[in-house]
This record gives C-alpha cells, structure tokens and sequence, in this order.
C-alpha cells in the first residue's frame, strides 16, 4: 500500500496545479471582461490564455477527480454488491483507465513531439507561443491518469487478497 500512497501523493500535489488554474481561470475571465466592456481593452494573448487553462484543469484534473473518487458510478448498483465482487469490478475498471491513459498519452507523445519540433505557437496576430507545452499536458494528463489507475489496480488487487472478503481501505 505505500506504492499506492506514493503515487496518490503525486496525483494530488499535481493536482493542485489544476486547482489553481481554476482560480486562476476565474480571475482571467473576469478581467477580461471588465477590460473589454470598462476600459476598451482586449487582448488575444490573454483571451487564448483562459482556453490554455482549461486544458490542466481538464487533463491533470481528471487523476485528481479519480483519486477522489468524485467520478461518476452507479453506485445505486455497485453497493449492493458483496466486497470481493466490489473489489472485482473496481479491479476490471482501475486497468481499463491504465490501458486508456496509457494509450492515450503514448498516441500523443509524437503529435507533442511534432509540435515542439516545428516551435508551433498561436495562429492568430498577438497570440500565445509555445503551444507544445500546452499539447504536453495531453501526455502528462493522460499519463497520471494510467498513474493513478495503477494506483486503484494495486488496492483492488489488495482488497480482493485480503482475508476481510474484500472490504477495501482507503
């Protein structure tokens, strides 16, 4: 279980970026909103920066959310179910969320990669630049999120061992 705590750990100090962004996120659309309707100014930079935050706050949030267990279940059926099977069902979807986040960031990888060789930025005059940074939140999103499923592998594989028939600890 230290494995599983060592890996919740960096799926939540990560996911406080994502907590942040929201803030952050907030904060943005407010002053650009006062800028453009109070004082006449608007700025492209700033307006495609709101949309660049939606991404950590999105794909870093999602590991964060599982870890959390503030995903969407049906609970109404789950809980009627014994522990080991439970424990079963837990087990089925914790490598389903490894095999998809790790496809998924490894499918991204070269499309980052591509983006950092050719220096992609914004398209639009007074547009962000560096966009690979923000196309390697993909990889790094999906990648904790296969990381956290590892997690939630691991303690079903525990909860199914355990002598208790299954009942799991967090």
């Amino acid at each position: 279980m230290s494995v599983v705590h060592g890996i919740e750990r960096i799926v939540e100090a990560v996911g406080w970026v994502a907590r942040w962004c929201v803030l952050l996120l907030v904060l943005l659309v407010a002053f650009n909103v006062l800028g453009r309707n109070f004082l006449g100014f608007s700025s492209v930079a700033f307006q495609e920066f709101e949309w660049h935050l939606l991404s950590p706050i999105a794909l870093i949030g999602m590991a964060y959310t599982l870890k959390h267990r503030a995903d969407v279940r049906v609970d109404f059926l789950y809980e009627k179910f014994r522990p080991r099977v439970r424990a079963g069902i837990d087990l089925f979807s914790a490598i389903a969320t490894c095999a998809v986040g790790g496809f998924i960031a490894w499918v991204a990888f070269p499309y980052v990669m591509q983006s950092y060789r050719i220096g992609e930025g914004s398209p639009d005059p007074g547009g962000l630049s560096y966009r690979y940074l923000l196309k390697s939140l993909l990889v790094i999103g999906f990648g904790l999120f296969a990381l956290q499923g590892v997690a939630d592998t691991l303690r079903a594989l525990c909860a199914l061992a355990a002598k208790d028939g299954g009942e799991q600890t967090p």
